[in-house]
């Protein structure tokens, strides 16, 4: 079992910056491929970033993504945020491999994400 718990999201201009945080409690977390999503409203739910075990990334935007394993926290970093980026943020876990590394359905573990709000 794992436990995530995300933190970071507030309200930020146009042009701000931004680092999310993603703390799990498990004691398989280094183990775990760790996953960020955003869903806007009226909007299904959107891959951004994950991090394999490995250190190996993957990012749909313009972010990046980090783990500390002796922390059990990743991190998601966003610069030059759009009003588009404004979404809940969802930290995600899992055994999952390459193939299926932006597909939601294909993590185990979630948090229960937090807000980030863009302004124009």
């Amino acid at each position: 079992q794992v436990q995530l718990v995300e933190s970071g999201g507030r309200l930020v201009q146009a042009g701000g910056s931004l680092r999310l945080s993603c703390a799990a409690r498990g004691r398989t977390f280094s183990s775990y491929t760790m996953g960020w999503f955003r869903q806007a409203p009226g909007k299904a739910r959107e891959f951004v970033a994950a991090i394999r075990w490995s250190g190996g990334v993957t990012h749909a935007t313009d972010s990046t993504i980090s783990r500390d394993n002796a922390k059990n926290t990743v991190y998601l970093q966003m610069n030059s945020l759009k009003p588009e980026d404004t979404a809940v943020y969802y930290c995600a876990a899992g055994d999952v491999g390459w193939q299926a590394i932006t597909t939601w359905g294909a993590y185990d573990y979630w948090g229960q994400g937090t807000q980030v709000t863009v302004s124009s």
